[in-house]
């Protein structure tokens, strides 16, 4: 992560100001400002002059934020609005800091005003957002010569600009911004991974970057690899895994506890599982190339997993945390899975295989079954799940799915505290009628379609062992763009919200 520099004093600014050429001013909203700009308002000469060539008054800048040139540098204004809903904030302050991040700067300045409570909430959120956007996603650009080698080897590679944003000046507040640095960086990373394409990020070699991962945050690893699988009678998963090649596929499991002292020696357990398909050609029932394109995102819910555990115990959250992951690649075989098989999964239920593109619920069976093992007091799934989702409520939004009202309602008001908006789908147990078969235990989808997310989480539901559940249905994982805090089109959306979510029930 960058270096941070926080001063309370609006002063620094001036101090250093030849040393910054990108600055970022953010203002409270217009009611709080007095009639004139404050006077120690970075830039408010060239601010005031610009307004008066425009004829507009401070107060446009909640709506549009203002960029000019101060002396050779490039500065921005914006006003944020602390009791507007995160997401709108988000988003504000993100297209605000656009211009400046655009030119791919090594140092950038924000400077925050207003009350104490106002340049709290402005600094956090616009560090966050800094820290997310300042730090480029993997490309393969280069020489033609390079780009062509190290393809060949299976390395990524980054093009050299813009550069990674490398450090960051804060005026104006000085505070705790571990939260906004943890999230940024567990964000950072589920986008990373869920950019890098399916001839690179594959599933053996995303096990070895899990591992890696694990030993550096001393998380513990156990793998359960498809022999093994196979033995415990994971049908389900490895029916899907049958696609992949070289016994590449497997659930991983990642264990995060934290340090316990005193009295406080019991903790709530959370699972987190992710499906990790790292592309999916919808198996023998293939994809038309319109729909494959992008399939190597078909990951995204392990990454988001990954994510949040790492923001977890980066935090040191007192929450034991387990995180599960289906790895695997739904690909053509001649062993591949095929309509009108029966497989049986850990828990022994008997599945009828409809449809081959319906993968991802087959992958996430099993694992949900091996984490329902642990007996969690509450169990999070994370899927790019159904293209029902995404007709639903297209991709601003992402859908989800719980076992009860009031978890229900908390995962809603999570998303509305993140900015990572959540919308409630029913899922009343009439709707599980489609899925009745006259050969198993329960069909894994229909082929008619309709309410195909709905039935989705149904199926899931029976592998939960009636623990607490929420089932999310990343239909926001790439939104053109970008959305809220992240420029980016693919989003890492969950992370914040799945944050959000257990530092609330901290505090129940």
């Amino acid at each position: 992560m960058l270096m941070l520099a926080q001063l309370a004093s609006l002063s620094f600014v001036q101090k250093i100001g030849k040393q910054h050429n990108h600055v970022l001013v953010v203002m409270p909203r217009a009611e709080s400002l007095p009639e004139d700009l404050p006077g120690n308002l970075p830039g408010r000469e060239t601010l005031q002059r610009t307004l008066a060539r425009r004829k507009e008054k401070a107060a446009s800048l909640a709506r549009t934020p203002l960029c000019a040139a101060v002396d050779g540098a490039l500065y921005v204004w914006a006003m944020d609005d602390p009791e507007a809903p995160r997401f709108a904030r988000a988003s504000h302050l993100r297209k605000a800091m656009q211009p400046l991040l655009d030119e791919g700067p090594e140092r950038l300045c924000i400077a925050v005003l207003g009350t104490p409570e106002e340049r709290a909430a402005a600094a956090s959120l616009a560090a966050e957002i800094a820290w997310i956007n300042g730090h480029p996603l993997p490309r393969m650009k280069g020489g033609a010569e390079d780009k062509a080698g190290k393809a060949r080897a299976g390395r990524e590679t980054k093009d050299k600009t813009p550069g990674p944003l490398r450090e960051l000046a804060l005026c104006g507040w000085r505070g705790d911004l571990a939260a906004s640095e943890a999230l940024a960086l567990a964000n950072t990373l589920a986008r990373e991974l869920t950019q890098l394409p399916q001839n690179i990020l594959t599933p053996e070699s995303y096990r070895k970057r899990i591992k890696k991962l694990a030993r550096q945050e001393g998380w513990s690893h156990e793998e359960y690899d498809f022999a093994r699988l196979e033995k415990m009678g994971a049908g389900a998963f490895t029916a899907v895994a049958r696609g992949s090649q070289n016994g590449e596929a497997a659930i991983v499991h990642l264990s995060y506890k934290p340090k316990k002292s005193g009295k406080n020696t019991s903790c709530e357990r959370i699972a987190l599982v992710g499906k990790g398909i790292c592309f999916d050609t919808g198996g023998l029932n293939l994809k038309a190339a319109r729909w494959m394109l992008g399939m190597h995102e078909d990951m995204a819910g392990s990454a988001v997993a990954l994510g949040l555990l790492l923001a977890a115990s980066r935090l040191r959250l007192p929450l034991e945390i387990d995180a599960w992951f289906a790895l695997a690649r739904n690909h053509l075989s001649p062993q591949a899975y095929a309509q009108g098989d029966i497989v049986a999964a850990i828990d022994g239920t008997t599945i009828e295989v409809v449809h081959t593109d319906a993968e991802g619920r087959m992958a996430l069976a099993d694992t949900l079954c091996l984490a329902a093992r642990q007996k969690p007091d509450l169990m999070v799934d994370f899927a790019t799940l159904t293209g029902s989702m995404i007709t639903a409520l297209g991709t601003r939004y992402s859908g989800v799915f719980a076992s009860d009202a009031a978890l229900g309602a908390e995962a809603v008001a999570a998303g509305a505290a993140s900015g990572e908006r959540m919308s409630l789908f029913p899922l009343d147990e009439d709707y599980e009628e489609a899925l009745e078969s006259k050969v198993a235990d329960i069909k894994q989808c229909t082929m008619e379609g309709e309410a195909d997310h709905i039935l989705a989480a149904r199926f899931l539901r029976r592998f939960t062992g009636g623990h607490l559940w929420l089932h999310v249905d990343l239909a926001a994982a790439n939104c053109k763009g970008g959305l809220g805090a992240v420029a980016s089109d693919v989003t890492g959306f969950g992370v914040a919200w799945g944050l959000e979510l257990l530092r609330k029930r901290l505090t129940r």
